[in-house]
């Protein structure tokens, strides 16, 4: 399998996301220590990748000194809705709040998935070209393919597989399943999840306090049952441990 960048998808050229796989990370509740290992991985396979930022980190310019990863940006619009100003007091202030932590950014995709036309408009008039909110199942059997948002430059690009509903929904660790889909095969990882090789979603919550403790963390990975780490392994490697 080729893996692949969310920058490079071309809607009226489907050879370039046929056949291919986008790894996708948010990078929440992500220490740097969590983030390094998964970039470890990346680098290791030579694999192309998107990672949606949500904080500064060190960690940034060893992620723009690789050319197969992509910098795309991961908004929290939760605060907002909230009534909460902290990343700013209207939908521009908090895209302008990521937009200077990763101004090379063309693809964005929402803290809990939260879109709408005007958030989609006012990225457009910012400049990004891809929109990754839109969550579809592989249960749903429902082919998927990226298509251009109502305003004719937004590209939005589905996604049919990731990591916490796929715990909390107990579903088939098998991935032949997913990769037999002939639609657009994007994987959205959080790296904690990863890190933890979680199989219940429980098992994140019980530790999500301890996100920056890189210790308590490392006691509390899944070591017995295949997990969120595996299914990564076996996605890059093609192998089933």
């Amino acid at each position: 399998m080729i893996f692949e960048n969310i920058k490079n998808i071309n809607v009226d050229e489907p050879a370039t996301w046929k056949g291919k796989i986008f790894l996708t990370f948010d990078v929440e509740w992500c220490s740097d220590e969590v983030l390094s290992s998964v970039l470890d991985i990346l680098e290791k396979y030579s694999l192309r990748a998107t990672l949606f930022v949500t904080h500064e980190t060190e960690l940034l310019p060893r992620m723009r000194a690789n050319e197969n990863l992509e910098l795309g940006i991961h908004p929290n619009f939760n605060f907002l809705l909230d009534g909460d100003s902290r990343q700013g007091g209207n939908v521009l202030e908090v895209v302008e709040y990521y937009s200077e932590i990763v101004p090379e950014a063309i693809s964005f995709r929402s803290h809990s998935l939260t879109q709408s036309s005007k958030i989609s408009t006012l990225m457009t008039e910012k400049g990004f070209l891809y929109e990754c909110n839109n969550y579809v199942p592989s249960s749903s059997g429902i082919e998927l393919s990226p298509y251009r948002h109502a305003n004719g430059e937004m590209i939005r690009v589905p996604h049919f597989w990731e990591d916490d509903l796929h715990c909390l929904n107990k579903e088939s660790w098998d991935t032949d399943l997913y990769l037999a889909n002939q639609g657009i095969k994007v994987f959205d990882f959080h790296p904690i999840l990863v890190f933890l090789n979680c199989m219940d979603i429980n098992e994140f919550e019980t530790v999500k306090h301890h996100s920056n403790n890189i210790e308590a963390l490392r006691q509390n990975i899944n070591t017995e049952r295949f997990g969120v780490g595996d299914f990564l392994s076996a996605l890059i490697t093609g192998k089933m441990s």
